[in-house]
């Protein structure tokens, strides 16, 4: 039950290419308020086409947080997003009764609703020897050694990114403690109320929603951005869906049509880990897109 006396913060969450963004801003526009942004890949200055950012209509529309406003050069840290971005939550409602956070990174949001423990310092000694490990036995293994060591956080991680499974690696190393652990068993009170809308849909349509986005995003230009940022393939913010792909393209690995083919498989595969994740939170009411009034009714409410 929500506190009458406090502000709302209202989280808008769901898989990719759902439609979260025009949900959000049709809703800011309504409650007369701002949005922040909690997609780990939108916070990138140098990403926009790969990462789906607001279009500049969009952003003029509507006033967003946390979009494109760090570098690929710095590590995303997210006890920072955390502190920062309740940082801004209550300097909005200062001004606002209503914030919307929206976004498709499960742990992000997890971060802003619940806190997060944070996670401990990792030596520069644990970081090469788990490097080393992995250049010399593969992703496979890698794959292996965390869904052995920590199952619930295999099931929701994206499997081929090798930097987010070294991390979980390097934090059991040296802390004994489990990525997925780390969420607070006794959550941080925040001093305003939490309604969540989960979007939902059924599979077909949102994997013709993430076909529809990926045809779009290579009509856009995505992969003149993608040979723009090859030099920079080594940074942790690059090795993520829409562009490892055609960095494996430009590497002569594989052709375009297998990339773009690629693209979407990956795609659909996040997909499916975000709705896996979200479907854990008993907290989130659901909807489709189309169910707009009784969204609105939900948070009025």
């Amino acid at each position: 039950m929500t506190n009458s006396n406090k502000k709302n913060l209202i989280v808008i969450a769901g898989p990719t290419a759902i439609g979260k963004t025009s949900l959000s801003i049709k809703l800011a526009k309504e409650l007369k308020t701002e949005i922040i942004s909690c997609d780990s890949r939108q916070f990138y200055k140098e990403l926009s086409i790969g990462t789906a950012i607001p279009s500049k209509e969009e952003l003029r529309e509507i006033e967003h947080h946390f979009i494109q406003n760090q570098s690929i050069e710095k590590r995303c840290n997210i006890a920072d997003f955390e502190k920062n971005a309740i940082k801004k939550i209550e300097s909005l409602f200062q001004r606002y009764n209503n914030v919307i956070l929206v976004g498709g990174s499960g742990l992000y949001i997890d971060a802003i609703c619940k806190g997060i423990d944070f996670l401990p310092d990792i030596s520069k000694e644990i970081r090469e020897k788990i490097n080393t490990q992995y250049r010399k036995n593969g992703l496979e293994w890698l794959q292996n050694k965390v869904k052995k060591l920590d199952p619930e956080y295999f099931e929701y991680v994206d499997i081929k990114n090798p930097q987010r499974l070294m991390r979980c690696l390097e934090v059991y190393t040296a802390s004994t403690k489990k990525i997925s652990s780390l969420h607070k068993k006794k959550y941080k009170k925040r001093n305003f109320n939490i309604i969540k809308i989960g979007l939902k849909i059924d599979r077909e349509s949102l994997y013709k929603k993430i076909n529809i986005r990926v045809d779009k995003m290579i009509k856009d230009g995505l992969i003149d951005e993608a040979n723009h940022l090859i030099n920079y393939r080594h940074y942790n913010a690059l090795n993520t869906v829409g562009y490892k792909e055609l960095f494996d393209f430009f590497d002569g690995n594989s052709n375009l049509e297998t990339a773009i083919e690629k693209i979407k498989q990956n795609t659909r595969r996040l997909a499916k880990r975000q709705i896996t994740w979200f479907k854990r939170d008993k907290s989130i009411n659901w909807f489709t897109i189309d169910e707009y009034k009784a969204i609105v009714k939900t948070i009025l409410q």
